[in-house]
């Protein structure tokens, strides 16, 4: 007969169901990419980011890039935050960061774009 004992299998640590914060953060990092497009093309179809394009005129100092630059940055740091933090609490922050940041620099897109800088 066989007198060998099984080793019971470690517990698996997984996911609450409710847990959808790396899910989210994947999610809103994908979709950037598309709203920062089109939020290009919507504003370069204005009257007045033609007008200025085409004629030089109405055209306003923006926003500076720095704060797009900076937006995306921290947005991706939030990410990885976000994917990586064993912590639910960290990963709900990082992910409500990574959101105001890549609006930060969505805005600063459109207002840039639309001043002509």
């Amino acid at each position: 007969m066989n007198a060998s004992t099984s080793v019971p299998a470690p517990p698996v640590q997984s996911q609450s169901p409710a847990d959808r914060t790396r899910l989210w953060a994947a999610v809103v990092a994908f979709l950037f990419v598309p709203a920062a497009v089109a939020t290009g093309i919507l504003t370069l179809t204005s009257d007045h980011a033609s007008r200025c394009i085409t004629y030089g005129e109405q055209c306003t100092p923006g926003l500076p890039n720095w704060l797009f630059e900076r937006g995306v940055g921290v947005g991706a740091v939030a990410l990885l935050i976000a994917l990586a933090a064993p912590a639910l609490r960290v990963r709900q922050v990082a992910l409500v960061a990574q959101i105001l940041a890549e609006g930060t620099a969505l805005l600063d897109r459109y207002q840039s774009r639309v001043s002509c800088q």
